[in-house]
């Protein structure tokens, strides 16, 4: 299934749509490396991101050694 990418009706909704993505990845990360839940709502139920990864976190909030 491919996604195909919509274009707002408003050119400032845009940069709202692109905000949200770049705050969402963020709270990933950040939930990832401090092995914090993280919620999102999908299908219908609510389900814990970072449950289903084992992997740490790689990013601009993991530190480099």
């Amino acid at each position: 299934m491919s996604r195909k990418s919509k274009m707002p009706l408003n050119t400032e909704f845009a940069g709202i749509d692109a905000a949200l993505k770049r705050a969402a990845k963020a709270a990933h990360l950040l939930a990832r490396k401090t092995k914090t839940p993280c919620y999102i709502w999908k299908d219908g139920r609510i389900v814990d991101i970072t449950a289903k990864q084992n992997t740490p976190a790689k990013g601009k909030y993991t530190s480099q050694s």
